[in-house]
């Protein structure tokens, strides 16, 4: 049996192509969340479906038509027939759950924060006006902003774990787990942490700087996208998706770069790009005047030049901020250091690996946390996936799911207070990229 699994990201969509019986990916396609329009972020999209119904109307087309397109493609690589796809499941945070169904956004939008259905949907291809007559499953949304996609990584990891397998037995105990961070740096940063019985759940919003978006020169993880920055004896090495000429930089290539800059000096703690003037190497030559601010030539020929600028520091900044900050919220509601976890659990749709060691020199993971991560592609896709391929897949997503403990972050003084703590990136010496 052939099924489509969906994971419906602010920025980025991805669809793949499944044979349900051999448990195999058939075939699999992205792009960028045509609703970017409307605004950047859940925040703009939510406000515009509030303010007008004729948006929420339009946010809600703009992504049925894309994600149809890319189905399309997925099963035109695969050698098959839209007509032969059974089953759907998608997978996306509250806000992109909500518009997809054109449903009232009034209390996700506004305190309480709180999605209209917590449980997972059961729909046919009809009501999202598509063709056929598959069935449609989608992902629950315990609360706030944690939503199917959090559900979603959370099974496709959980359920590849022989000790952290999900009962679908109704009387089953439920499992135990060591302390384990699950991070998915998205839009919205979400995130959730496993100790004994308890799992806890939270959603920074971090906007669309780790995944290309908000950048002057950002792309979502695509052919033609800079995945990875390496500056070695003060010259720049490129890393592009697909092996074709840089047309933009995804968000790997975007952390990296800063990670590089602020090891050698070129950006300082506060996230300032030094003048020209101000560098000591031939790296100078790279720093242009560009609107009025500074900018580091990542790329040029006769036809482009591709930078960063301050403004996307500053993006970047913002973005580590709130994720640093959600999870010491996180960590303090469920008492269990950031220096007592055994293993963290990185995804996110930013194109490359993303190195720990980076992530530390931004802000994000302390020195402990750099030699317990790992990374897992397509977290929330894998977990559609894997529930689509899976018997008694739907009952073991939404136990799952009941277990979630919901900590919100919007308008805690607490949160606000770390965010700004954490906005300048930490101070360590220089160093030279191997």
């Amino acid at each position: 049996m052939h099924a489509i699994a969906i994971d419906l990201g602010t920025t980025t969509l991805a669809v793949s192509l499944v044979d349900t019986v051999q448990n195999t990916r058939l075939a699999m396609a992205g792009a960028m969340n045509p609703q970017r329009r409307f605004g950047a972020d859940v925040v703009a999209r939510l406000d515009a479906a509030l303010k007008s119904d004729e948006a929420l109307q339009e946010m809600a087309r703009l992504v049925r038509e894309e994600l149809l397109r890319l189905t399309g493609t997925v099963c035109g690589k695969a050698g098959i027939g839209w007509g032969s796809v059974q089953r759907v499941a998608i997978a996306g945070n509250p806000a992109m759950q909500h518009i997809l169904l054109e449903l009232p956004v009034r209390s996700l939008a506004l305190p309480p924060y709180r999605p209209l259905n917590t449980g997972g949907q059961r729909i046919t291809a009809s009501d999202l006006d598509w063709p056929g007559t598959a069935e449609v499953y989608i992902f629950p949304m315990p609360g706030g902003f944690v939503g199917g996609d959090t559900v979603a990584f959370l099974y496709g990891q959980l359920e590849n774990q022989a000790k952290a397998e999900v009962k679908t037995e109704r009387n089953s105990p439920a499992p135990t787990f060591s302390s384990t961070l699950f991070l998915d740096m998205g839009t919205n940063g979400e995130m959730a942490l496993l100790s004994g019985e308890a799992i806890w759940a939270t959603s920074a919003a971090a906007g669309p700087a780790f995944e290309g978006g908000n950048l002057s020169c950002g792309m979502a993880a695509l052919p033609g996208a800079i995945s990875s920055v390496r500056i070695t004896d003060e010259r720049i090495k490129l890393a592009v998706i697909g092996g074709a000429l840089p047309i933009g930089i995804c968000g790997s290539g975007a952390i990296e770069i800063v990670h590089e800059l602020l090891g050698l000096g070129v950006i300082d703690p506060t996230g300032r790009l030094l003048d020209s003037r101000e560098i000591d190497s031939n790296l100078a030559n790279r720093v242009v005047v560009h609107n009025k601010e500074n900018a580091f030539v990542l790329h040029r020929d006769a036809g482009n030049m591709l930078l960063l600028t301050q403004s996307d520091i500053r993006q970047v900044q913002l973005a580590k901020a709130a994720i640093r900050a959600g999870l010491e919220v996180l960590a303090g509601r469920s008492c269990i250091r950031c220096q007592a976890l055994k293993e963290v659990v990185l995804t996110g749709s930013f194109g490359a690996v993303l190195q720990p060691e980076w992530l530390k020199t931004i802000g994000i993971f302390d020195e402990a946390m750099v030699h317990i991560t790992r990374f897992t592609p397509e977290g929330a896709l894998a977990g559609a996936e894997k529930m689509l391929c899976t018997q008694n897949g739907i009952r073991s997503v939404e136990e799952l799911a009941s277990r979630l403990r919901v900590v919100p972050l919007s308008g805690t003084p607490l949160f606000e207070k770390l965010f700004m703590q954490h906005m300048n990136f930490p101070q360590y010496l220089r160093h030279h990229s191997p």
